[in-house]
């Protein structure tokens, strides 16, 4: 497990962790309870950990406090996979000061998601 694991909660959990799954080739590394219907897997991507958690309602409306950013090898080609996949695109690919190419997602769910590459120095 990792040191920080950010959790989510969300109402249709099985949804996003699909999405994630196909998007970013996250792998279930836990979940409870261990048989019948999750209520609060847990998925790695790359090297970290996420949990989410079963919330009949989580809330909308207000900004989010956390936006997870996940690094991809290709942006243009994570983007357009996310809408085949139930998200969407909030901004296409653009390059940022701090020497990242980035695009901004929500999930299925309508949490926002960064996509992110560090663009070699020139």
């Amino acid at each position: 497990m990792s040191t920080l694991q950010p959790v989510i909660l969300r109402a249709r959990h099985d949804v996003v962790r699909g999405f994630r799954t196909r998007l970013f080739g996250a792998e279930e590394i836990f979940r409870a309870p261990a048989e019948g219907p999750a209520f609060h897997p847990g998925p790695r991507i790359g090297d970290t950990d996420l949990g989410l958690a079963a919330k009949a309602n989580p809330g909308t409306g207000a900004a989010p406090r956390i936006l997870p950013g996940v690094g991809v090898d290709d942006v243009r080609e994570t983007l357009a996979r996310v809408e085949a996949l139930g998200g969407s695109a909030r901004s296409g690919p653009h390059d940022v000061p701090w020497g990242q190419r980035v695009a901004h997602i929500q999930d299925p769910d309508g949490d926002a998601v960064d996509l992110g590459r560090t663009i070699p120095a020139r």
